[in-house]
């Protein structure tokens, strides 16, 4: 039987190049084969290396610890000899001059940069419609959308266009995609992961991960990218940690509690029917399962869209036709500002800084902004308090499956409304992981297992036990 070396996994890439090196270009001619036969549908890449040059360098990376192995980068993540341009007009032409820290970290550890990864536009949006350059596809059904923002990182993965993938994720954007493509996606504690070099879209919030095939390549991936940086401020400042001892240890004696809010009728009642089985598969394994609360999820949408869009408002402001790429062709200093922002920004975008200038105007920033921190701190208080008691939440990534390409587009809000489960994450500042778990209709379904600050480790041991066990049997 044939192995097609662009559907192995990272670890089992790891395992044959150490004991072959010499098929690493076997891999990338299968890699770059898969992209030219399958990515004209999907259109996940913005850019892809030169597969010669890419060749060279995975071959001078054979000794190291990814052997050369390439990796997908999201587009709005710094990375040198290719664009950044964040899938937005106003940095169409823009080339990187430096590597984001996450990205040196991979290429000092062999792994060389496959190509840049579609996304909503400064990676504003669920479903990865907002590109100023194409839609990218659900490879599992190319009428849908793979969610968002990084929805052209976890199609790529999906897709086997990519072994691994980086996305951001300010609300979701990683497990979201993720959840609708198949993979896997986690995102770090805040401050676990630099964000260096990433194009800031809510400062506060954004946190780089992986997307993977499995839950031990995400641990692998870790490994790497999960270094203090003193290029970023809030970089968090803690002893070496291997992510991959004592993932099999499994999940004996644990407590995973699901919370009451995220099965409400907001739910898909398919999904629903899955949960009872990821239930069952944890108690199977030996793990307790807890009924909770987490009582202020209902203010998590609300509170998310004012604060992303305030820190959105006062990030994009660089953005002014000067300097960067995209200008506009006038005679006053006034009209290159707003011509060039009117005529750079995607409709998602410029709603979002509309929203966030209000937010922090004179006389609303208390009604709002301050309004909305408020309720972040007894969003992340309801964490606090659940994980005295627990060592892991669950709960779906998504309240739906994949929708439909165009289906949500022309409604904001109902768009905004596929991020419910998965923006209290990003606002307590905790680590998450979503995993497949499941089908709906031949469309993946994803459950999201979430930790105190600093547990990676727990919800990685959890989730590579439950990737092993679970069983959809109703599918």
């Amino acid at each position: 039987m044939t192995i097609n070396l662009n559907e192995l996994t990272l670890h089992e890439l790891i395992n044959l190049l150490d004991k072959e090196p010499e098929r690493v270009e076997e891999l990338i001619d299968s890699l770059y084969g898969r992209i030219e036969e399958f990515d004209g549908d999907v259109q996940a890449y913005l850019e892809t290396a030169d597969k010669e040059s890419l060749i060279e360098e995975a071959k001078e990376n054979s000794e190291k610890p990814l052997k050369g192995i390439p990796g997908a980068i999201k587009d709005n993540i710094q990375t040198l000899g290719f664009k950044t341009t964040c899938a937005s007009r106003f940095l169409k032409d823009y080339d990187s001059v430096y590597d984001a820290t996450v990205v040196k970290h991979l290429k000092e550890a062999g792994s060389p940069v496959l190509g840049k990864a579609n996304l909503d536009e400064f990676a504003m949006g669920s479903s990865t419609e907002n590109s100023y350059f194409q839609t990218t596809r659900n490879p599992n059904d190319l009428t849908r959308v793979p969610g968002g923002s990084s929805g052209g990182s976890a199609a790529a993965v999906a897709a086997d266009e990519a072994i691994y993938a980086l996305g951001s994720d300010t609300g979701g954007s990683v497990r979201h995609p993720a959840a609708f493509c198949g993979v896997v996606g986690l995102k770090p504690t805040y401050g676990l992961v630099s964000r260096y070099g990433l194009t800031a879209f809510a400062s506060s919030l954004d946190q780089i991960g992986p997307i993977t095939k499995d839950v031990y390549d995400a641990a692998l991936l870790l490994n790497i990218i999960g270094k203090h940086d003193e290029m970023d401020s809030t970089s968090a400042v803690r002893p070496a940690v291997d992510y991959t001892e004592g993932i099999d240890e499994g999940v004996e004696g644990l407590k995973v509690g699901f919370p009451e809010e995220y099965f409400g009728d907001e739910l898909d009642s398919r999904i629903q029917k899955k949960a009872k089985r990821w239930k069952e598969t944890f108690e199977g394994l030996g793990a307790e399962i807890v009924e909770i609360s987490l009582p202020h999820t209902e203010y998590a949408i609300a509170t998310y869209y004012l604060i992303s869009s305030s820190e959105a408002s006062a990030n994009l402001a660089r953005f002014d036709g000067v300097r960067y790429t995209s200008r506009a062709e006038i005679d006053s200093i006034d009209e290159l500002f707003s011509r060039s922002r009117d005529e750079g920004f995607g409709s998602e975008v410029k709603r979002r800084i509309f929203l966030g200038t209000y937010a922090l105007s004179a006389g609303y920033y208390d009604e709002y902004y301050g309004k909305a921190q408020k309720a972040r701190r007894l969003i992340k208080g309801d964490f606090d308090s659940a994980f005295e008691d627990i060592d892991l939440i669950a709960a779906p990534t998504s309240p739906t499956p994949a929708f439909k390409i165009g289906e949500k587009i022309e409604d904001p809000l109902e768009m905004y409304l596929s991020d419910i489960f998965i923006v209290p994450i990003n606002l307590a500042g905790i680590p998450a992981m979503s995993i497949p778990a499941g089908e709906v209709e031949g469309l993946p379904v994803g459950m999201q297992l979430m930790g105190s600050s600093l547990s990676e480790n727990i919800i990685l041991r959890a989730g590579y036990a439950f990737e092993k066990s679970f069983i959809d049997s109703d599918s």
